[in-house]
């Protein structure tokens, strides 16, 4: 019975998060959707090039800490003069990074080659996007602490309250401006994020989060945001670093339009994403967070695990026969050959899905050298491949690179969960 208990709620769990999952689906699509029509191939691959400068931007000022602040808030909701401390201790870390932050976007924004660094984009607005960005990273900050906070507190309503009313509040931004034109794409991919940042902080506020709980506690705990810090820093760094390396790599080698179809089928991934990281963020982390043996851990992950292999599985069948229509709606006509690239590239999403299940696992019991490794040598082994594929199979080099990259870290992941060693038997 209890067994039975168990898999009802993980199922209730599962499903519940369905309508954050819709709703950053559904933003992912709209807003894609809205360049993807706006945008030829070409300047569609240098928005991406700018949304990846944007979440090295996010990563830096917020440590990357997201996961921290959902499993220390987990470990620690039951004593609040703790839990007070972590959260001083990490808003403190955050805001030193922000400053930091924003120092070195304004040099940079003055002092870099933007017109090789975004070809066909007037410096001019390339820099009032960088400015731009500055709010609109906090923003997001904001909408990701709080949102992790009330997930680590066990407060799925109004964790789902934020992340939907994000999504809402981010289409209705960019949808608004494009169809306007009173800002540049790039200052509205920018700022996309200000109105959701304001709406999470007075939601977080009413549940207890606010500066005024926290700031005044004696404690100001630092220590265990280090090792989530550094597991977040480096893979947000290093990933947009090797999306650029092969944007623009393929740009060199193919011509930008390619690069742009590449942007295509990498951006129908990344809806692949957004519905599996609401759900694992929700199911995984809070769960194996806490002390627990061996046994109690396996009966709490391999379930899930188990269940989001064989989803993960009929989803990407699903996608592989549609594929065209895949295209059709969530691009459009311009991007029709992305269709002929997928296959391989849905089979490097399946491991991928698979080795975040297990990623998670490392996240929540602080194995930080054990993931650093994993995670630099995949990128690592992600931009070495795309270098020799496109010369030995020209556009789907970065497929077979991507498939065979998430293969090798699903298959490295798999045997370092396994040979964890617990503190308990």
């Amino acid at each position: 019975m209890a067994e039975l208990d168990r898999s009802s709620k993980i199922w209730r769990l599962f499903f519940g998060s369905g309508s954050v999952t819709l709703f950053n689906t559904l933003r992912a699509f709209v807003i894609n959707k809205l360049l993807a029509v706006f945008l030829p191939p070409a300047a569609f691959a240098c928005v991406g090039q700018f949304m990846n400068w944007m979440s090295i931007g996010q990563a830096t000022s917020s440590l990357a800490m997201q996961n921290g602040w959902v499993s220390l808030t987990a470990q620690n909701k039951d004593n609040l003069r703790n839990l007070y401390g972590i959260w001083r201790g990490g808003f403190r870390l955050t805001t030193f990074a922000t400053v930091i932050t924003c120092a070195l976007a304004a040099i940079f924004c003055f002092a870099a080659p933007l017109e090789k660094l975004l070809p066909g984009v007037h410096p001019r607005l390339a820099q009032a996007a960088i400015l731009f960005a500055l709010p609109g990273m906090l923003a997001a900050n904001i909408v990701t602490i709080c949102s992790a906070v009330m997930n680590g507190l066990g407060l799925v309503k109004r964790w789902a309250l934020i992340q939907i009313a994000a999504s809402l509040f981010q289409m209705l931004w960019v949808a608004f401006f494009l169809y306007t034109g009173r800002l540049s794409v790039l200052s509205i991919i920018a700022t996309q994020s200000i109105v959701a940042g304001i709406f999470a902080a007075r939601v977080a506020s009413r549940a207890g989060f606010s500066l005024a709980k926290f700031r005044q506690s004696v404690l100001d705990t630092r220590g265990p945001w280090m090792s989530y810090a550094v597991m977040g820093l480096v893979p947000m760094i290093i990933a947009p670093l090797v999306l650029m390396f092969v944007r623009s790599l393929i740009g060199a080698e193919l011509g930008w339009n390619a690069a742009g179809i590449w942007q295509g089928v990498y951006k129908i991934s990344d809806f692949f994403a957004s519905i599996f990281s609401a759900i694992l963020g929700v199911l995984i982390l809070p769960r194996i967070s806490r002390e627990m043996t061996r046994e109690a851990f396996r009966k709490e992950f391999y379930p899930i695990f188990a269940r989001m292999v064989g989803f993960t599985l009929l989803f990407c069948i699903a996608l592989y026969f549609g594929r065209g229509l895949v295209v059709a709606i969530l691009l459009s006509g311009t991007y029709a050959p992305a269709a002929d690239y997928m296959p391989v590239q849905l089979l490097g999403d399946f491991f991928r899905s698979g080795a975040w299940c297990l990623g998670m696992v490392l996240i929540a019991r602080r194995e930080t050298k054990l993931f650093l490794v994993i995670e630099v040598g995949a990128n690592l082994l992600f931009a070495g491949g795309t270098f020799v594929g496109i010369r030995l199979f020209e556009m789907h080099g970065p497929m077979f690179a991507y498939a065979f990259e998430n293969f090798v870290t699903f298959v490295a992941l798999a045997v370092s969960v396994r040979r964890l060693k617990w503190n308990t038997p």
